[in-house]
């Protein structure tokens, strides 16, 4: 018997994942009288993902979603429970990409800062998704195995276990927001009023015309806008694990 949403929903986060089911999806038919993909769970969250990557985040709304695989908004529900189901299941998807080494001591700290820099990556491919991970218990069993992996990291280099674990809280959520940063610049500049993404020479002259009362901001101009590509991701996920051990 097929399960319902619910059903998935919970078997995620309270039993190791069933195999795939086994009854075929139905077949659609369009007006035309061509076929159209079935409604699956695969198939909705592969449309959310290029939902995504195309509008980003904030345009994904069920509704939406429905419109991009030629159905009604009912026709999902069949499958996730809501916005919130499918945002779990596309970070649980996402974790799922990121491949970990088996922890070794002599080299955790590069293989946590690794293993950070690929979370990273799959989530740049999808602007603004870290929203989904906010505020979100992590006992999806995808996501868990995710966090499974860099607990396994840090404690492979002798940290001790509270540390250990705060840390990897600390970095995780270093990690999303930062996307998310990356993800609401971007947005801006590609708005019909980017007036707010200023240029590293437009900030430069604007902390160059500050008043007297901040020499160190004026005088430090070149530092406090320094940085390339991801210099600044690098350099705090470096600074937060050499801080743990």
């Amino acid at each position: 018997m097929a399960r319902s949403p619910h059903q998935r929903r919970n078997a995620r986060h309270q039993q190791l994942p069933a195999p795939a089911e086994k009854t075929p999806a139905a077949v659609r038919r369009g007006p035309s009288g061509g076929t159209k993909k079935p409604i699956t769970v695969d198939a909705i969250v592969e449309a959310a993902f290029q939902l995504i990557a195309e509008e980003g985040y904030d345009a994904l709304t069920m509704r939406r979603l429905a419109a991009v695989l030629e159905t009604g908004p009912a026709s999902l529900y069949a499958h996730v429970v809501n916005k919130d189901d499918l945002g779990e299941l596309l970070i649980g998807r996402l974790c799922t990409r990121v491949e970990l080494p088996e922890p070794d001591p002599a080299t955790w700290r590069d293989q946590l800062a690794g293993a950070c820099a690929r979370l990273r990556d799959e989530y740049l491919r999808y602007p603004g998704i870290t929203r989904a991970t906010l505020a979100v218990a992590p006992t999806n069993l995808e996501t868990l195995r995710l966090s499974e992996g860099l607990l396994a990291i840090l404690l492979a280099g002798g940290v001790a276990p509270q540390t250990a674990a705060w840390a990897l809280d600390a970095l995780t959520l270093y990690v999303n927001a930062y996307c998310l940063e990356l993800s609401l610049r971007d947005a801006r500049r590609a708005g019909p009023d980017d007036a707010w993404v200023v240029s590293r020479d437009e900030l430069r002259s604007r902390f160059a015309a500050l008043p007297d009362g901040f020499p160190q901001t004026k005088r430090y101009a070149a530092e406090l806008t320094a940085g390339d590509g991801h210099d600044r991701f690098d350099f705090t996920v470096d600074l937060m694990i050499k801080g743990v051990g």
